[in-house]
């Protein structure tokens, strides 16, 4: 039976397979004959006539899946076969290679451009500076743009996994770099196929689509407290890897120095109904953030990132580095409240700065843990003459959440002499058996344990404690 002629599109008639066989055989003889006549090795440069008729015996049913529309716009198809039809597999290949990271940049430019840099490079970084435009995703690798799309979920996991294989075939097997390997006709189908089904043909699923909305509502609207409570309720259906996704984006809006108010506003409205999802390593990013804009001298965008901080109550997730000497800062600003003017009023915004630095629970580092220590059990004790009301429930809280070793700190405070002096104020005395009543149960050690009975059956008043013979042999030991 002879074989249906076939026409292409604009009428030219199309070889039939053995035609098309006959055809190439033909092209090869000629081709490796002018490489031999001008001296140039032909052995082993084409791959062989019949795997590259078999490349074209099964590449319809791939490209079918792309429709007219899109087959007219892939150059680097038309490439790709080209390649495939002179015997040039590795040239195929990076020419495949060069339609899926074209189309994938595509579609990153159509989500969100800035959402996209910051997760692909770091907000903070100092390449980050550099990314603004379509343009530069040129100047993202082709493995980090990989990775954002998939943390968006531009590319699938599964996706992700089989694209990283294609690129990593594309380095070390195709012609963008020098190699020995050899394709074969299947395996450059099997990765048109991939290429075709986890990057072009992909949908956006639904979860995609919602922050891409929301990113642009953030940056367009102006968000009232019911629009961000509407949003956050829909936060728990957020998979936790986009949900620490999504966090680390709207960080790099807040922390752009670009952004206009409204939008950072939509953002403090926004960010604390996200936060409860969030991993831990995902909150410890933003105290990381902080630090490298630091580090990296932007202090305008250290003190936006720090910002963002306080609006979720996270400034326990700032790195030691940065915590250590604000916590220092947040004592000495409430030790000198606690001793100014009308203190019963003005210890309250101190105090609550203290609680929020130390995070909930209190995380201290242990270079300043005796200063935070004595610090909370001094102004606990009042200065003698009244009660900061306000301020006081903060004290039990911050005291509540001493661990064992800052309560043994809090224990032997009646040694430090400016604790002691406290001690002569009736008010503090009551305080200091209110203290002894918190730290009951913290405390260990059969030291630590006997300490505390001697101290809270001492008779005398407290000050005097540290002269008793027994407290003063207990507190060697425990001191030991």
């Amino acid at each position: 039976m002879t074989p249906k002629a076939l026409t292409a599109a604009n009428g030219t008639a199309v070889a039939t397979s053995q035609e098309f066989a006959a055809d190439l055989k033909g092209f090869e003889r000629s081709l490796l004959a002018r490489m031999d006549q001008a001296g140039l090795p032909s052995d082993g440069v084409l791959v062989s006539v019949r795997e590259r008729s078999r490349v074209f015996q099964n590449v319809d049913d791939s490209l079918a899946e792309l429709g007219s529309d899109r087959l007219a716009e892939s150059l680097y198809l038309s490439k790709f076969l080209a390649a495939v039809t002179a015997g040039l597999f590795d040239a195929a290949l990076n020419y495949l290679w060069d339609e899926t990271i074209g189309e994938l940049r595509k579609r990153v430019a159509a989500y969100d451009l800035s959402y996209f840099f910051d997760l692909a490079v770091g907000s903070a970084s100092e390449q980050r500076k550099v990314l603004k435009h379509e343009d530069d995703l040129s100047k993202v690798t082709d493995q980090d743009l990989l990775q954002a799309a998939n943390r968006i979920g531009l590319v699938s996991d599964v996706g992700y996994q089989q694209l990283d294989l294609v690129r990593f075939m594309r380095n070390h097997a195709s012609a963008a770099h020098p190699n020995q390997v050899e394709l074969r006709a299947m395996q450059l189908l099997d990765f048109l196929e991939t290429c075709i089904v986890e990057v072009i043909l992909l949908p956006e699923d639904d979860v995609v689509v919602e922050i891409r909305r929301l990113l642009q509502n953030i940056k367009t609207q102006k968000l009232s407290k019911g629009d961000a409570d509407t949003t956050g309720s829909t936060f728990d259906r957020l998979p936790e890897e986009q949900a620490d996704n999504l966090a680390s984006g709207l960080a790099g809006i807040y922390t752009r120095l670009d952004t206009d108010v409204q939008t950072r506003d939509n953002v403090r409205l926004i960010l604390p109904k996200l936060w409860p999802h969030l991993t831990e390593d995902a909150r410890r990013q933003f105290g990381v953030r902080a630090l490298r804009f630091r580090v990296n001298q932007d202090s305008d965008q250290a003190a936006l990132a720090r910002e963002l901080l306080d609006a979720v109550d996270g400034a326990s997730y700032l790195p030691e580095e940065l915590r250590i000497p604000e916590i220092q800062a947040t004592l000495e600003g409430l030790y000198s409240t606690h001793h100014g003017w009308n203190n019963f009023v003005n210890e309250t915004i101190p105090a609550r700065a203290l609680k929020r630095v130390v995070g909930d629970p209190p995380d201290v580092p242990e270079s300043i843990e005796q200063n935070y220590v004595h610090t909370v059990v001094y102004v606990f004790l009042t200065n003698g003459h009244g009660e900061s009301f306000s301020a006081s429930p903060i004290y039990r809280e911050l005291i509540e959440g001493f661990t064992p070793t800052q309560a043994r700190t809090a224990l032997l405070s009646f040694t430090d002499s400016t604790v002691s002096a406290r001690l002569q104020h009736a008010l503090a005395q009551r305080q200091w058996k209110d203290l002894l009543a918190f730290l009951e149960n913290k405390l260990i050690g059969r030291p630590t344990k006997r300490l505390h009975e001697a101290l809270t059956e001492f008779t005398g008043p407290p000050y005097q404690a540290k002269k008793d013979t027994k407290i003063k042999r207990l507190v060697t030991v425990v001191k030991a």
